[in-house]
């Protein structure tokens, strides 16, 4: 089995396996990668590898999946995201709007949040929530019990609905982990209606969201080798001042209008702050999934004392920004 940000070196490899001699000094072999790294079925679990002595690269040419977000369990996203992803939902319902009898999309729905709000504000609307990931399809459905939402599993990079299908199209914390944004931006305007209103909104990661900052910037503080997953973090795409917005011109959209959302991050306590992280869904879960133990117990306590900041454990209240845009389908 091999660790996430192993592969996402390899993959982002500009040198792959290509001359001869590398080729013919090489042993294949087949890999099972983990669920938590491809968890939709339309993307292959076993590949075929190259082992040279210098470590593990990709010999064949294979398409990345769209979404870099590790997706392993639908309980498991519900602690690290899905009990926050909620309170945004609200505000970005109010700043994208709705209108009850629309046919809406929910593009990179997840465990359902944004759709389940969508349906109580427009009962007599039809909501489609598609996700990379079929263990968050699975629990939305599991959740959900009325026939006019359905959940299902798809590439927001390539959706197979056709032209011009829906009324409203939204994407709540997406489109910062989509490889290429620009492709699904396009994939949002394609399928949407003319005049229909498209919008998305993401953290931001690297000015907006105090909880996460604490993490990464703890961690880079105490392990080196931390400061590439904060780099990481802080320059996903879509999250920077204007970013957004400016895709959105670029895409052709008219009327295009941006927004600062901001919710609060409510922890009962540290215990509470840390547990998304013992898990295995999202980026938290997998820098602490690659420590060792010692290093593991020593970053837990200096994020402990980084969470209490001078007093004593318990109840924490952090801020959590998110960029927002919406326009109008051409």
């Amino acid at each position: 089995m091999i660790e996430r940000q192993h592969f996402d070196e390899m993959w982002d490899s500009s040198d792959p396996c290509s001359s001869k001699d590398q080729q013919n000094s090489t042993i294949e072999y087949a890999l099972i990668l983990p669920s938590a790294v491809f968890s939709n079925k339309t993307w292959l679990t076993r590949q075929r590898v190259t082992a040279l002595s210098k470590g593990i690269i990709m010999q064949e040419s294979i398409a990345a999946p769209s979404s870099t977000f590790i997706a392993a369990d639908g309980d498991g996203y519900e602690l690290a995201m899905g009990r926050w992803s909620r309170k945004l939902a609200e505000q970005f319902i109010d700043f994208a709007g709705v209108a009850d009898g629309e046919k809406m999309l929910d593009v990179g729905c997840g465990t359902g949040s944004l759709s389940f709000a969508l349906a109580a504000r427009a009962p007599n609307s039809a909501i489609t929530g598609i996700d990379f990931s079929e263990a968050y399809v699975a629990y939305a459905k599991r959740k959900n019990t009325q026939t006019r939402l359905a959940f299902e599993t798809g590439d927001a990079c390539a959706m197979t609905y056709a032209d011009k299908s829906f009324d409203r199209v939204l994407s709540l914390l997406v489109l910062h982990y989509v490889r290429e944004p620009n492709k699904a931006i396009a994939e949002m305007r394609r399928v949407a209606r003319p005049g229909a209103t498209v919008a998305a909104t993401v953290w931001d990661g690297r000015g907006g969201f105090v909880g996460v900052r604490i993490f990464y910037d703890t961690a880079a503080a105490l392990d080196p080798a931390a400061e590439k997953h904060r780099a990481r973090y802080c320059t996903h795409p879509m999250t920077r001042p204007g970013e957004l917005a400016g895709a959105w011109r670029d895409a052709g959209f008219k009327d295009v209008r941006e927004a600062y959302l901001t919710i609060r991050m409510e922890f009962k306590d540290f215990a509470d702050y840390w547990a998304p992280a013992t898990g295995k869904d999202g980026p938290l879960a997998a820098y602490v999934n690659s420590l060792a133990p010692d290093m593991r117990e020593r970053f837990k306590a200096a994020l402990n004392a980084a969470y209490c900041s001078g007093e004593a454990d318990g109840p924490r209240s952090f801020a959590a920004s998110a960029w927002a845009v919406r326009g109008i389908a051409p």
